[in-house]
């Protein structure tokens, strides 16, 4: 995690990936709200681990990096709601066009929350944020044959989950 780009001031992070945070945490949760508490949360752990004299890591990929905390930060607040039910499924009222859609994101979204959470994290890199198997394994510092053989593993529990 340490190299390359060198240190920035928390503001210029800020500015940099607030919006890379905020919406993979959007896409995560489908919540405003939960949004805005991942963006908060991600930049608060960065505010409160600071390195060496208060300085803040230099990060070799820092866009990667701070879209794997909203990732993380995103799957904590999904559990929280999963294990509240603060949604229960036959609560939700949509127009009717929208609801087989709404209703199968937050199956998606309970059926994440229930993974472990490197598959979730995992997962939602792959899927939601679009990265290559090529650098998941980078950023888990596994086999990229190995991350192919997790995620199609992650998809048949997602699968299974979901189905019942």
């Amino acid at each position: 995690m340490m190299g390359g780009m060198g240190t920035l001031e928390f503001s210029e992070l800020y500015e940099a990936h607030y919006a890379a945070v905020y919406r993979a945490a959007l896409r995560i949760t489908g919540n405003y709200a939960d949004a805005e508490d991942v963006l908060q949360t991600v930049f608060l752990r960065v505010l409160g681990n600071p390195v060496r004299g208060g300085e803040l890591p230099a990060i070799r990929n820092q866009e990667a990096w701070f879209r794997r905390a909203a990732c993380n930060a995103a799957i904590d607040i999904l559990r929280r709601r999963a294990a509240r039910a603060e949604i229960p499924m036959e609560d939700v009222t949509l127009e009717p066009a929208e609801k087989p859609e709404a209703l199968l994101k937050e199956q998606l979204r309970r059926a994440i929350a229930s993974l472990e959470p490197e598959d979730a994290e995992l997962f939602l890199l792959r899927y939601i944020e679009g990265f290559s198997n090529g650098e998941l394994a980078e950023l888990f510092r596994q086999e990229k044959n190995n991350i192919a053989v997790r995620l199609h593993r992650i998809r048949q529990e997602l699968k299974a989950v979901i189905s019942g």
